[in-house]
């Protein structure tokens, strides 16, 4: 099997396919580059060693048996098909002539070793080059994208706009480099079929001028080396006539949109970044997706350029995240069949992300208003009411008087002007340590033994609140009291303290400050 194709629009996806098939070239080159070095030393052995001709000879032939020579796709023409044979007839033929072993090897140097080495260096070397300047571009474009990626939202619009200008700039460095990396390492892969057979096709014509049997040799050989010759003219005049379509179709893929749909058997493909969860956080990572459309399946693979797991989800919903509801840009979210809850997704810019929404069939948000906080002129006559001194023990609130979020929020202004948190200061580090451990069984039972030793009458307190705030959290499709909104909302007046602890958010809420858990579910 040949060598894999490079198609110039693989340059803009950048997919872990594409490189490897690109490093399928890479190796060839080297072991084209190592076997050159080998041949150009035989050949100077050769050449400078006549008592040790005839090893020499023999190791050069059995070098020129032992290649393989690989050319690009899978289907070979006639004359790839002859050039590729060709070491191995002249490997025969070398055989059959190393007891002819003569004193001197004229013009080997000039016919032989200075073509090799001449392409090697130029052609093989310049091809490195284009490597080192790829790999430079792209270590330099993915770093300057994440940070681009990492922009906040909420900048002002002449900073992102600048941002924006700036990746495009780098994209297009990136993009530049590869294009012609590709093309470099195509054009050395179609010249070595010619100027890698030709010297050492003169070499051995040469050598037969100083055998004594060599006319009667070159004879026998005439036939095959026309027909290579003929081959290899082949060769060289497809390549001439062909280089300049190669070229225009390279420019014409440079000058193409950016942000395009490739063909391919894909209705989508490339890079996203995905949002992964964790106790004291959350972290993005670089997958490598696909969608298809017809079946509604999307693939998410954690390549970074190397073999990684393949994840496999069938597509329930396409929504597109509001810039307003996450400090990060181009984000949408999915649901899928095989996971609970919505995959938050990054995509690599507006239109890229417009590309995606387009191809799962993608909808806008619903812009949803909830109001929590009651009035505080009538807050404070329910805690005037509650706290009066003739106030009964247990008093029943009329709701035609008092609305839900005004009794929610003279519990917390109540809560709040206790003389110290009901979490209470003396056992605020340990939660903090608690919470912060990164096994959820002992972060639990480390919480539940905790509240154990908060004074009796706090625990009785907490206990009353929570099993309250639990029933709310059950009418979370309702009031959308979900248990980490419910953090949100009571965190700071439950852990009020005056310094923030890492792992800890300082949160804000009805005018009053105080701390939160990162994870702040593990207290619900």
């Amino acid at each position: 099997m040949g060598l894999p194709a490079l198609e110039f629009s693989d340059s803009f996806l950048d997919s872990p396919d594409f490189r490897e098939r690109l490093k399928c070239h890479e190796i060839e080159l080297d072991r084209t580059n190592k076997f050159i070095k080998e041949l150009i030393k035989d050949g100077n052995m050769l050449i400078s060693a006549l008592k040790n001709l005839s090893a020499a000879v023999q190791k050069f032939s059995q070098s020129l048996q032992d290649f393989q020579f690989e050319c690009i796709g899978d289907a070979e023409t006639d004359d790839e098909i002859n050039i590729a044979q060709s070491f191995k007839e002249f490997s025969q033929l070398l055989n059959t002539v190393e007891e002819e072993r003569r004193r001197l090897i004229q013009n080997a140097d000039d016919v032989l070793i200075t073509p090799l080495e001449k392409f090697r260096k130029e052609q093989i070397g310049a091809a490195k080059e284009g490597k080192k300047k790829f790999d430079k571009e792209t270590e330099k474009y993915y770093t300057v994208l994440e940070k681009h990626l990492s922009l906040s939202s909420r900048k002002k619009e002449s900073l992102l706009q600048e941002a924006d200008t700036q990746i495009n700039k780098e994209r297009q460095i990136f993009y530049d480099a590869s294009l012609e990396y590709v093309f470099k390492i195509q054009e050395v892969q179609e010249r070595k079929t010619f100027e890698f057979v030709e010297p050492l096709l003169a070499f051995l014509q040469g050598l037969f001028t100083f055998y004594h049997e060599g006319y009667e040799l070159a004879h026998e050989f005439e036939p095959y080396k026309q027909q290579l010759q003929f081959n290899l003219q082949n060769t060289r005049n497809n390549f001439e006539s062909t280089r300049q379509e190669v070229e225009n179709l390279m420019r014409r893929i440079r000058s193409a949109e950016q942000d395009f749909k490739a063909p391919g058997q894909w209705t989508m493909e490339g890079f996203l970044y995905v949002q992964e969860k964790r106790p004291l956080g959350c972290t993005w990572s670089r997958h490598y997706c696909t969608y298809e459309k017809g079946t509604k399946m999307f693939t998410m693979s954690n390549s970074e350029f190397k073999s990684g797991g393949k994840q496999v989800l069938n597509l329930k919903s396409c929504i597109r995240r509001r810039t307003d509801s996450i400090d990060k840009r181009f984000c949408f979210d999915i649901e899928v069949v095989e996971r609970h809850g919505i995959i938050t997704l990054q995509a690599l810019s507006e239109s890229n992300r417009r590309l995606w929404m387009e191809a799962m069939d993608g909808k806008e948000p619903v812009r949803a208003t909830t109001q929590i906080g009651g009035v505080n002129s009538k807050v404070q006559r329910l805690m005037t009411s509650v706290f009066a001194a003739k106030a009964p023990a247990d008093m029943d609130l009329d709701p035609d008087t008092w609305d839900n979020k005004t009794i929610t929020s003279g519990l917390k202004n109540y809560l709040r002007c206790l003389a110290e948190p009901l979490m209470t200061y003396r056992l605020h580090k340990d939660f903090i340590m608690a919470v912060k451990s990164d096994d959820q069984n002992y972060r639990v039972c480390a919480v539940h033994a905790l509240v154990h030793k908060l004074p009796e009458k706090n625990k009785e307190m907490l206990d009353i609140l929570i099993k309250h705030l639990h029933v709310v959290s059950t009418h979370s499709q309702k009031n959308l009291m979900t248990v980490s909104n419910l953090g949100v909302i009571f965190g700071p007046t439950l852990m009020l303290y005056p310094s923030v602890e890492p792992g800890w958010l300082q949160a804000t809420y009805d005018g009053k400050t105080g701390l939160i858990p990162d994870n702040y579910v593990a207290f619900f």
